[in-house]
């Protein structure tokens, strides 16, 4: 879950949802100095995917009894948050293989990048066990690609690599906007059509509940991109988890957006 902090109180919004922005995010990319991906269809839905994994917990969300509201993502136990990268890629599945590799290598690279978990020996047993169930099973989804015709051209490493590059910004990017700022913010490791650059989002104005942000090379192909996106509206905190799940099912649904535009 991620948190949005308002004079109104905290809006959460939920990682599945973050996740579909990533996915229109996507839709939108591409210019000439950033470059077209393939295959498009595949690698915009792994990215609206990427967190599937969190569909049940989201459902009932845990209380943080140090702040009073639901966990962020980033609050969770190594444990819960194993089971739910563990589940991520037969949920996906379904959808197609190439969107199911994307949200695995996504988990795998989550971990690779941010290695706090590398600390605790009970950690690093856990961690390393996921590692390696979903690297066995990204190379047997990459195998049955390379022996089909339409995807085996997308299965080459670099190709690979780069969209999985390019889901991971689309889900830093995601989460910058949906969370908010105050005035500035960088995504960095960008791909581009010939290597990598940092994308740098200038907060412009702010309207009710829109923000206008600045992005700084602009990576996408209309001259403006809105997102609208929903989360739900905690006006005060909480000392009981059930009570907490009741009101996030209630009436406290809440609609923001977003304006994108070159700086």
């Amino acid at each position: 879950m991620l948190h949005r902090f308002t004079e109104q109180g905290l809006v959460c919004i939920t990682q599945p949802h973050h996740a579909i922005i990533a996915g229109e995010l996507a839709r939108a990319w591409s210019n000439e100095q950033f470059g077209n991906f393939a295959p498009f269809d595949e690698v915009c839905l792994g990215a609206s995917l990427h967190d599937i994994g969190w569909v049940k917990w989201e459902q009932k969300p845990t209380l943080n009894p140090e702040t009073g509201y639901p966990h962020k993502f980033t609050q969770l136990p190594t444990q819960v948050h194993i089971d739910i990268w563990s589940s991520a890629k037969q949920l996906a599945l379904p959808f197609g293989r190439y969107a199911a590799l994307l949200v695995s290598l996504h988990g795998t690279g989550l971990y690779e990048r941010f290695s706090n978990w590398r600390n605790s020996k009970e950690a690093k047993t856990i961690v390393q066990d996921f590692l390696n169930k979903e690297v066995a099973f990204q190379e047997q989804i990459i195998n049955i690609l390379n022996q089909d015709e339409y995807f085996a051209p997308y299965a080459a490493p670099s190709i690979i690599k780069r969209n999985q590059q390019l889901v991971a910004t689309w889900d830093s990017l995601s989460i910058i906007l949906c969370q908010g700022f105050t005035e500035k913010e960088e995504v960095t490791k960008v791909p581009t059509s010939d290597g990598e650059t940092t994308l740098e989002l200038t907060l412009l104005e702010t309207k009710g509940n829109c923000n206008h942000i600045a992005v700084s090379p602009w990576p996408f192909q209309q001259s403006e991109v809105k997102l609208v996106y929903e989360g739900r509206l905690l006006p005060h905190t909480f000392d009981d988890e059930a009570a907490m799940q009741d009101y996030l099912n209630s009436n406290c649904w809440i609609t923001l957006s977003t304006v994108l535009k070159p700086l």
